[in-house]
């Protein structure tokens, strides 16, 4: 069974979320993303043992940082899943997907559209 997501969804595949940096969620947005979600294994079931806690931590700093900033941290997630619940992941894909349609463009889009136009 072949299940669809949002078209507006781009994955990157990491061996691990543990590998996760906050500078790599950071870059996300400046690079233009409204919205960022990190979908990791199920706690107490990570192969690397305790890289999907890590990257817990490390999303949660990266949501404090981009509150300072004025971006907003509702715009990041961590998530977890198992790579059998296709269904789950289709379900966040669709949930941050309206998350975002909620909150509109990211604030970074906005500022560069106002100096893009004088």
């Amino acid at each position: 069974m072949r299940l669809s997501y949002p078209t507006n969804i781009k994955i990157i595949k990491l061996p691990c979320t543990g590998k996760i940096d906050v500078l790599y969620l950071l870059k996300a947005f400046e690079n233009g993303a409204d919205g960022v979600y990190v979908a990791g294994c199920m706690e107490g079931d990570c192969h690397y043992l305790t890289g999907n806690l890590r990257a817990r931590k490390r999303v949660e700093y990266a949501k404090k940082i981009l509150d300072e900033v004025g971006i907003g941290g509702e715009r990041l997630a961590m998530y977890n899943m198992s790579a059998a619940q296709g269904p789950r992941f289709v379900e966040v894909a669709n949930e941050m997907t309206e998350r975002i349609k909620e909150l509109g463009p990211s604030p970074i889009k906005r500022k560069s559209t106002v100096k893009g136009s004088k």
